[in-house]
């Protein structure tokens, strides 16, 4: 079995879904959280793109957090079970991108106070319309799939992500997603998994 070493900063952010992978897969890594003033003070030459996270595989670096759950999903069977659902698990996960990575984040940062700006209105222009954009799309993949998971009838990387982003906001604003019970539901069936359920426990 390969070597992993994951890096990224001391929270959860874009190293949590991977991190939620191994575990689920019940593979061992070295989790390594670098610290900003580390960052800032030479880290920063050691990752291909200049940016975290980095899974190196006996060495070898990957950057990007979605090339990398890509490659885990791959590694241990949670990429779809055919070309198929690979690129559905794939279309779902481009389009969290566009609207959380996009934009629900502009809304997320000035609640957070990480940047600055009116929150009500910053969520009733980007907060409100991505959550709608997004979760109806879930919501009928659920239903068409009829399973629980997202796409086929067995955990794919996407449901591990869509969790982990509900997780996330619900426990930021808790009533953001009471109009949407089925993606708290698969929430709660993801986070009930074997393996995963074990890495919520002690994570920090």
């Amino acid at each position: 079995m390969p070597e992993y070493k994951l890096v990224y900063f001391a929270f959860r952010g874009l190293g949590e879904v991977p991190r939620q992978l191994f575990s689920l897969a019940g593979v061992k890594f070295e989790n390594v959280r670098i610290e900003d003033a580390d960052w800032d003070a030479g880290k920063r030459p050691e990752t291909p793109f200049g940016q975290m996270p980095v899974l190196f595989v006996d060495g070898k670096p990957i950057p990007q957090s979605f090339a990398i759950n890509r490659y885990i999903a791959n590694q241990y069977g949670f990429a779809g079970k055919t070309p198929f659902e690979a690129a559905l698990v794939d279309a779902f996960a481009d389009q969290f991108k566009v609207d959380f990575n996009t934009e629900f984040k502009k809304y997320w940062y000035v609640k957070q106070g990480d940047e600055p700006g009116d929150v009500e209105e910053m969520k009733a222009k980007h907060g409100i319309p991505a959550r709608d954009s997004f979760f109806p799309l879930v919501v009928k993949q659920l239903k068409k799939s009829g399973s629980g998971f997202i796409v086929g009838d067995a955990v794919t990387w996407v449901d591990v992500l869509v969790a982990n982003a509900t997780d996330y906001i619900t426990v930021l604003e808790k009533d953001l997603l009471n109009d949407y019970p089925e993606i708290l539901a698969h929430k709660e069936k993801i986070h009930s998994l074997p393996g995963l359920k074990e890495w919520l426990k002690i994570r920090e």
